[in-house]
């Protein structure tokens, strides 16, 4: 018997003896054969999966070179069924929870929450390597952890994030548009700059001129006040044990100038709920304290979020504060920007805009089977993502509402028509909530 008739004979015994067996495959199975995953464990709590799993994958710091190390990345993994579509939470930050998101619960789907690069645990021992965080990194993170899962889950696959996690949506999908279906991204803006002023004209055109001039005129009571609210000021940082990088005066002014922006992006429809200019000092002051968070310029409060601003002042962008519009009140002027953030060593980094060129071409030009999803009076929204006419892409704005929009909270003609698109787009029958 010659050689080729024995192993055709070898062939048809092990295809004879695997067909008389089922193969069963397991969440387990699944993670113990990703060679990635260093470690993992079962979560309990959430009734939603059948099985919830904390993994961490072993992720190179840079996919380009092996050689420049190595970081662990947490996942979230929970199962509903191998029948199910899979709905992929890519986190901007840290990893917040367990639970199953609102697309996840709307598609009955599985769900894998990704934990951004070189947030909370997500980062090397020792120290961040700041040089390896960029976009295109954080997009081969993703890739390599999606990749790992696609050919056990045949069903449709959803990508989601909100606000940072929205951007990073986004940028995946751009880098890796066969990775997944359909993308969902939730108030994620596309900014040009580390000062992008669309953001300024939203602000100086938002509402009614009514309602700025009533914000203008209470931040510059602020101002008027400053000698009897830096006090306040400062009981509040003595009390919290707050450390600032700057100078306690220059907190104080940035939290002025913040106050329009941070109005805009959590407060519902209007002014109405401003205090008189007439109010007392007290409560004028915790009417500031309530919408600014005078924590968001405190050096141990933006620790955890340190890398959002590198990205924001390198390559994703953010927003500046117009000084010149309370000139006379402080001694700052111009575009004041957040480069009092970055790592040591990184101050003077320069802003790369061609990083988000590219995104926004791909948004206008190439970006099919995404739904942009915006609050119609959140500041973040003056640099939504503009997808052009050719593309198969909706963008939706939900009418006076601001940064916590949620799909469950849209009118019910635009729900009906985000419940239709998803249909459509997944191939599933959406769980419509009971009115």
């Amino acid at each position: 018997m010659n050689k080729t008739n024995i192993l055709f004979i070898l062939f048809i015994f092990v295809i004879s003896i695997t067909s008389c067996q089922k193969v069963t495959v397991s969440p387990e199975s699944i993670i113990k054969n990703i060679e990635a995953i260093d470690s993992f464990k079962v979560l309990n709590g959430d009734t939603t999966f059948d099985a919830t799993y904390e993994l961490w994958f072993k992720q190179p710091l840079d996919p380009n070179n092996p050689d420049a190390g190595y970081f662990p990345q947490k996942v979230i993994y929970s199962h509903k069924g191998f029948d199910r579509p899979m709905v992929v939470v890519l986190e901007g930050y840290m990893l917040y929870g367990i639970g199953p998101s609102e697309l996840c619960t709307l598609l009955d789907a599985n769900q894998i929450t990704i934990e951004h690069r070189f947030f909370d645990k997500s980062r090397p021992k020792d120290s961040i390597s700041w040089r390896y965080l960029n976009i295109a990194n954080a997009a081969a993170d993703q890739h390599a952890i999606i990749q790992a899962f696609k050919e056990f889950y045949p069903k449709k696959w959803l990508t989601t994030g909100i606000s940072k996690g929205g951007q990073t949506t986004i940028f995946h999908r751009s880098m890796y548009p066969n990775d997944v279906d359909v993308s969902v991204p939730y108030v994620a803006p596309v900014n040009y700059s580390a000062t992008d002023e669309r953001v300024q004209l939203f602000l100086d055109t938002v509402n009614t001129k009514e309602c700025r001039d009533k914000i203008y005129q209470f931040q510059l009571e602020l101002f008027k006040r400053k000698d009897q609210l830096f006090k306040l000021f400062k009981e509040e940082a003595k009390r919290k044990d707050w450390h600032f990088t700057m100078v306690l005066d220059s907190a104080y002014d940035l939290s002025v100038f913040e106050f329009d922006f941070a109005l805009w992006q959590w407060v519902h429809n209007d002014c109405e709920s401003l205090p008189p200019l007439t109010a007392s000092d007290k409560e004028i002051f915790e009417y500031w304290k309530i919408y600014t968070g005078f924590s968001f310029f405190e050096y141990k409060s933006i620790l955890p979020t340190l890398p959002f601003f590198f990205q924001g002042m390198t390559e994703i962008g953010m927003y500046g504060y117009d000084a010149d519009k309370f000139e006379g009140y402080t001694n700052m002027s111009g575009m004041v920007d957040f480069s009092w953030t970055m790592p040591k060593g990184y101050e003077h980094m320069k802003f790369n805009p061609e990083p988000m060129q590219k995104v926004d071409e791909w948004v206008k030009n190439e970006g099919n089977y995404m739904l942009y999803l915006y609050g119609g009076q959140d500041a973040w929204s003056a640099t939504a993502a503009a997808p052009g006419p050719n593309t198969n892409a909706v963008r939706l704005f939900n009418p006076g509402r601001n940064h916590s929009t949620r799909i469950r909270n849209y009118p019910d003609n635009y729900k009906d028509s985000i419940y239709n698109i998803l249909e459509k787009w997944m191939e599933v029958k959406v769980k419509r909530p009971e009115n």
